[in-house]
């Protein structure tokens, strides 16, 4: 059983925020795509949760997949319960409410990254069959309440379990109720990165809006197209959101992401085989000040950085956060999506002009009614569905010059295929889940689960 890596103890000085981006540069001839999915599983007959332990628990499909498809568990300290599953790139990992995550390994094309996706839920299903196990593809828990959801035991959870709610009231739906899908990128020099982190933060609303699919509360319509659009808007404003400081800049750096961490308040950082907690100071602060007698090292960093929650982050990847959990058929929109809007130069510029219309206080101002509409919100003046045209547009023909085709002869436009239709008609997955029902409707338990399973 592996265990979370050691401390590196070199302590951390301003020249070194900066150097987890710089050694992550690489030629555009090595850029790779990854692809994470998180999703909730629910018993087949009522709806109920996963839980943490048990016959209807995490462990048990961590035994299944240990024994039968090659996965090693993670712990965090060596007698610890497992948190977490790799197999070479790839990882399982656990949210707070026990949504189960694939964090899929890095592919030349989006191709690959699908098929890695539809092959976890083939691994999962004679488990998940003998358990009765229903996976969701939505974005927000449709039966759950917070007291029907378990605590998965890993030690940052529970800090952040009494944290983060004094810091915006949506912290413990976003822990427990809330699922996405995800993509990461790379980058090959400073310019490269902040320039495609810009773009992606600038567009995330109307990335979202295209994706939202979380209409249902703890069995009921919902009054929005996203509960989980509405939680990230009672986030803790210091650590999540747009990253108002990047908007400014003519030509933002690698600092200019580092200052704005810099002042997130932290969590926890790690010593020895434990952990000292460290809520609510800033990094500014802890490098300056240090903690406790501790003094602030090189991996608090990196740990920190990965304590952010930006609609698009940057780390050792670049990573897209905006977008609700998906059915199957359309998961493979989001890494297709993005793909194509910032590895593709002309994409990249279109997008670049495309973003650099919108300004800051504008898409603020327009985020609530995009949670609620979807594509029929306007952003300012302008249509959200007019701009999600455009962002598609300009992803497709990224996608089409790449021109990487799949063994049946198709590009990777062919995982736009599902979402193309609902972007130009204005609709967005949450139209198509909510059809025939009133706000604010009770649903059966049954005929839910057949409008969100995956």
């Amino acid at each position: 059983m592996l265990t979370a890596s050691k401390h590196d103890d070199r302590p951390v000085h301003r020249d070194d925020l900066e150097r987890i981006f710089v050694e992550a540069e690489k030629p555009e001839s090595a850029f790779r795509i990854g692809a994470e999915a998180e999703k909730f599983g629910v018993q087949r007959g009522t709806g109920a949760p996963l839980q943490y332990d048990g016959a209807f628990g995490v462990r048990r499909l961590f035994d299944s997949l240990t024994t039968e498809h090659g996965w090693s568990p993670v712990t965090e300290t060596d007698d610890g319960p497992p948190i977490a599953l790799t197999r070479g790139d790839a990882s399982i990992t656990l949210e707070p409410g026990a949504q189960f995550e694939l964090s899929g390994a890095p592919y030349d094309d989006v191709h690959h990254a699908v098929t890695e996706m539809h092959q976890h839920l083939t691994e999962l299903a004679g488990i998940s069959k003998k358990m009765d196990l229903v996976w969701l593809g939505v974005g927000f828990h449709p039966f759950a309440t917070q007291a029907d959801l378990p605590w998965v035991p890993k030690h940052r959870y529970g800090i952040m379990r009494e944290y983060l709610p004094t810091r915006g009231e949506g912290a413990l739906d976003m822990m427990r109720r809330t699922a996405t899908v995800q993509a990461n990128f790379d980058y090959s020099s400073e310019e490269d990165a902040m320039r495609k982190l810009v773009v992606l933060l600038r567009l995330a609303p109307i990335l979202h809006a295209m994706t939202a699919n979380a209409p249902f509360v703890e069995g009921r319509r919902g009054p929005r197209k996203s509960e989980r659009g509405n939680v990230w808007l009672h986030m803790d404003p210091s650590r999540s959101g747009l990253i108002e400081p990047l908007w400014t800049k003519p030509k933002p750096t690698y600092r200019d992401y580092a200052e704005w961490a810099l002042d997130a308040g932290m969590f926890l950082f790690r010593r020895g085989d434990g952990f000292v907690h460290n809520t609510g100071q800033t990094f500014r602060s802890f490098m300056q000040d240090g903690y406790q007698g501790h003094h602030a090292t090189y991996d608090d960093w990196l740990l920190h950085l990965n304590t952010l929650f930006p609609e698009a982050r940057l780390k050792r990847t670049i990573e897209v956060r905006a977008c609700d959990m998906l059915p199957e058929r359309l998961t493979g929109a989001v890494p297709a999506l993005s793909t194509g809007l910032v590895y593709d130069r002309t994409s990249l510029d279109l997008a670049t002009d495309l973003a650099l219309r919108l300004d800051y206080a504008t898409v603020m101002a327009a985020r609530p009614a995009l949670v609620r509409d979807g594509l029929a919100a306007n952003v300012g003046d302008i249509s959200a569905r007019r701009l999600a045209e455009q962002v598609f547009e300009i992803a497709e023909g990224g996608l089409r010059r790449r021109a990487r085709r799949n063994a049946d002869g198709h590009d990777e436009t062919i995982h736009l295929a599902a979402l193309k239709p609902l972007t130009f008609a204005g609709r967005c997955p949450a139209d198509a889940l909510i059809d025939g029902l009133a706000p604010g409707a009770a649903i059966a338990p049954a005929e839910l689960l057949e409008r969100v399973r995956i």
